[in-house]
């Protein structure tokens, strides 16, 4: 587990500041300020609060059925590459729901029965943002080719995601778009200041390099 004693040690939530106000009013970026590489210490810090319950309700709150504990573990031990991967294991976009999940995973942690529960969506966050940083998220291509061709209409979350899985499988396949760009809710749905079209933007590259076609 992480730290045993994490949760009695440190027992207040640390998130990111927020930009100042008059600066949050003079565009549409995000809320918090960038995650830098000296603040990940914080990010093991909170990761150490998690208890590793016999039962993990964070589980049951979370809709993807996220690996919380251990990659709350590999980000206390700082093995970061590890947790990516236990990250990445349920999750292809773990940078848009770290931004835009209201986590429900949160609410259900324990620790919140007396304490303010683990940071899971930052440290979630942090994860990713950390993978890409150093390049541990390269392309993913197919071993082999199927040969069968797959069509998936709509290039919102479910549908990228779909398209993803089903390209390192080894098919051939193209997404369909109705709207002049692709994204879908994550586009058109969820504001800037919630989820920067970039980091969009960023994921469809890779997935273009992977072989998926739009």
């Amino acid at each position: 587990m992480a730290d045993p004693r994490g949760f009695l040690r440190y027992r207040d939530r640390e998130l990111p500041a927020r930009r100042p106000v008059p600066l949050r009013l003079m565009d549409w970026r995000e809320v918090y300020e960038a995650r830098e590489k000296g603040t990940l210490d914080v990010v093991s810090r909170q990761a150490g609060r998690c208890m590793n319950c016999g039962i993990p309700f964070c589980h049951q709150g979370c809709p993807l059925g996220n690996l919380i504990p251990e990659w709350n573990d590999l980000v206390y031990r700082e093995d970061w590459r590890e947790a990516s991967e236990r990250l990445h294991a349920t999750n292809n976009f773990p940078e848009f729901t770290g931004r835009a999940c209201p986590a429900p995973c949160e609410s259900s942690c324990v620790l919140g029965i007396n304490q303010p529960p683990v940071t899971i969506k930052n440290i979630e966050l942090s994860i990713v943002e950390r993978a890409f940083e150093e390049g541990w998220l390269d392309p993913v291509e197919p071993t082999r080719q199927t040969g069968r061709s797959v069509a998936v209409v709509g290039s919102g979350p479910a549908g990228l995601a779909a398209a993803q899985q089903l390209t390192r499988a080894g098919h051939s396949v193209v997404v369909l778009e109705r709207d002049d760009r692709l994204g879908g809710l994550m586009r058109y749905g969820i504001p800037e200041f919630k989820l920067e079209k970039r980091f969009v933007d960023r994921r469809l590259q890779q997935m273009r390099a992977e072989g998926t076609r739009f």
